[in-house]
C-alpha cells in the first residue's frame, strides 16, 4: 500500500524537478538553492525517516497493545516536545545561516554565499512542518494506515508545481523557497486531517514527563538523533566538494539524485517504513528473522532490476526528463553519468535502509550510531579519493559504496544480537538473479538495437520509447522470475488476497 501511495508522490516529485530545471537549469543560483534546501531539509532523514520513527514507532506500537488511549496520549505529549525542539532549532538555524552555508559550500563566491544564506533563512521553518509530519506518519503507520501517509508527499509536490511558476516569475529563485514552505504545510496537513478518520488526531497537550513511555522515546531519540545527525554529513560532503568544481556540479548531482529517489522512495523507503512496526511487534527471533529476510529480499527484488535498467537507459531517460529550456547539453551529459554511477549503489542503499530499521526495532542505538558513523566516514573517504580523478562523477559514486559497506556492518550487528545466522542470501538466490538480470539486460539491448532513441523526435515519441523499453524489460524480468518461482511473487499474492 505504501508503494502504491508513494508512486504518485515520486512521479510528481520528478515533475517538480523537471519544472525547476526548465526555469533555472544547472546554474550557480540553482546551486545556491540546493545548498539552502539541503540545510533546511536536514530534519527529513533525521526526523521523518530516522530518529523520530526509530524512537517513537516501537514504543508507540508496544503501547498500543496495552491501551489505545494511553498510546494516543503519548503521541500528543510527544508532539508538544517536538514543537518546542523544532522551534528552537529553526530559530538557531536562521541566525546561524551564514556559518552553515560557509561550512556546506566553502567554494562559493560572495554573491552565491549571500544568495544561499537568504534562501536558507526563508526555508528553515520547513523543519517544523516536516517534523510534525514525521510524528503523524509514525502514528498512522502504527495504527495500520499506510496509503494516505505515503500519498501525502504527492500533495506537497502538487502544491509546489502549482505555485512555483507564479512565485518564480515574481520573486525569482526566492519563489522556489516560498513554494517549498507551502508544500511542506500541505504534506503535514494531509496526514493530520486523516487522523480524524482514524480517530487519533494529534494536537499538543501538556506532556507527562513522568510517563515511562515518553521517557523511553526521549531516551532513544537522543542517541538515534546523534547518529543520524552524522548521516546528514553525507549530502554536505558532496556539496562542499562540489562547490569547488565547475558551475552547475551541485545541480547535476541533485538532478540525478532526484531520479535515484524515484525507485529508492517508491520501493525502499516504503518497505522500510512499513516493516518497522512489524519488526517491533515480532513475537520471537524466528518471526523477526523471517520478517527482516522477506523485507530485504523484496527490496532487492524490485531495486536490482530498476538499477540495471536505469543504468542502461540513463542517457535517454535524462534527455526525456530534463533537456528543455535552460537545461543544456553539458547538463544532460553530466546528469546522465552521475545517474548511472549513483544507481550502482542503489541495492546497497536498499539493504542498509531496511537493516537500520531492524536495529531500531531491536532498540540498539549504539550499534545504529556506529553504522551511521561508518557510513559517513566511508562517504567522506571515497568522496575525497574519487573527486580528484573523476570530479562530480566521483561524488555520485562514493555514497553507494559507503552505504553498501555500512549495510554489511549493520547486518553483522543484527546477527550478533540474535545469536544465529540469518540466512538471508544463498548461492541459489544469487544464480537465479544472474539469470533474470541477464534476460532483462538482453531485452534492453535488443530494444535499443531495433529501435534507437531519437533525441530530435517529438516529446510524445520519446516518452513512448522510454515507456516501451521499461515495459519490455520489466515484462521479461517478471516472466522469468515467475517461471523460476521467486518467493516474492508468493508474498505479493498473499498480500493481495488479504486486501481482497
Amino acid at each position: 500500500m505504501m508503494m502504491i501511495g508513494t508512486l504518485l508522490s515520486r512521479v510528481l516529485g520528478l515533475a517538480r524537478e523537471i519544472l525547476v530545471a526548465a526555469f533555472f537549469g544547472a546554474t550557480r543560483s540553482m546551486d545556491a538553492f540546493n545548498v539552502a534546501y539541503t540545510l533546511s531539509n536536514l530534519a527529513r532523514q533525521l526526523l521523518a525517516e530516522g530518529a523520530l520513527s526509530a524512537a517513537f514507532v516501537p514504543v508507540f506500537s508496544q503501547a498500543l497493545t496495552k491501551s489505545r488511549e494511553k498510546a494516543i496520549a503519548l503521541a500528543r505529549g510527544t508532539m508538544t516536545v517536538l514543537l518546542f525542539v523544532t522551534c528552537v532549532v529553526v530559530t538557531l538555524g536562521i541566525f546561524a545561516a551564514p556559518a552553515l552555508v560557509k561550512i556546506m559550500a566553502p567554494g562559493f563566491d560572495s554573491s552565491s554565499h549571500e544568495l544561499a544564506v537568504g534562501l536558507t533563512r526563508y526555508m528553515f521553518p520547513f523543519l517544523i512542518f516536516i517534523s510534525l509530519e514525521a510524528l503523524t506518519m509514525g502514528e498512522l503507520n502504527s495504527l495500520g494506515s499506510f496509503f494516505i501517509p505515503a500519498l501525502s508527499p504527492a500533495f506537497s509536490n502538487l502544491v509546489f508545481i502549482i505555485t512555483a511558476p507564479f512565485f518564480a516569475a515574481k520573486f525569482g529563485v526566492y519563489g522556489l523557497a516560498l513554494s517549498v514552505l507551502c508544500g511542506g504545510f500541505a504534506h503535514f496537513i494531509t496526514q493530520w486531517l486523516w487522523g480524524f478518520k482514524m480517530k487519533a488526531v494529534l494536537y499538543p497537550t501538556k506532556p507527562n514527563l513522568n510517563d515511562p513511555d515518553l521517557k523511553l522515546v526521549m531516551k532513544l531519540f537522543l542517541p538515534y538523533a546523534a547518529g543520524l545527525s552524522l548521516n546528514q554529513v553525507n549530502p554536505v560532503i558532496s556539496r562542499m566538494l562540489g562547490s569547488f568544481l565547475q558551475e552547475g556540479s551541485i545541480s547535476v548531482l541533485n538532478y540525478s539524485n532526484r531520479i535515484l529517489q524515484l525507485p529508492l522512495g517508491l520501493f525502499v523507503i516504503a518497505i522500510s517504513q512499513a516493516v518497522l512496526p512489524q519488526l517491533s511487534r515480532a513475537k520471537d527471533d524466528d518471526e523477526f528473522i523471517e520478517t527482516l529476510s522477506d523485507a530485504i529480499r523484496f527490496a532487492l527484488f524490485v531495486v536490482i532490476p530498476a538499477s540495471l535498467g536505469l543504468i542502461e537507459i540513463s542517457n535517454e531517460f535524462v534527455h526525456l526528463v530534463f533537456v528543455r529550456g535552460e537545461f543544456n547539453t553539458w547538463a544532460w551529459g553530466a546528469t546522465s553519468s552521475c545517474l548511472a554511477l549513483s544507481m550502482l549503489g542503489l541495492p546497497g542503499m536498499a539493504c542498509s535502509t531496511v537493516i537500520m530499521r531492524a536495529l531500531y526495532a531491536l532498540s540498539m542505538p549504539k550499534e545504529a550510531f556506529k553504522v551511521t558513523g561508518f557510513s559517513v566516514l566511508s562517504t567522506a573517504a571515497f568522496s575525497l579519493i574519487l573527486v580528484y580523478p573523476f570530479g562530480y562523477n566521483g561524488l555520485a559514486l562514493a555514497p553507494g559504496i559507503a552505504f553498501t559497506l555500512s549495510g554489511m556492518l549493520g547486518l553483522y550487528f543484527v546477527r550478533k544480537r540474535i545469536g544465529r545466522p540469518l540466512k538471508i542470501f544463498t548461492w541459489r538466490i544469487f544464480w537465479d538473479y544472474l539469470v533474470a538480470l541477464t534476460v532483462l539486460d538482453a531485452s534492453i539491448m535488443l530494444y535499443r538495437f531495433v529501435l534507437p532513441y531519437n533525441p530530435d523526435a517529438r516529446l510524445n515519441i520519446r516518452a513512448l520509447w522510454c515507456l516501451g523499453v521499461i515495459a519490455l524489460s520489466a515484462g521479461s524480468y517478471c516472466l522469468v522470475t515467475l517461471k523460476m518461482k521467486f518467493n516474492e511473487w508468493k508474498l505479493l499474492r498473499e498480500a493481495f488476497r488479504r486486501k481482497h
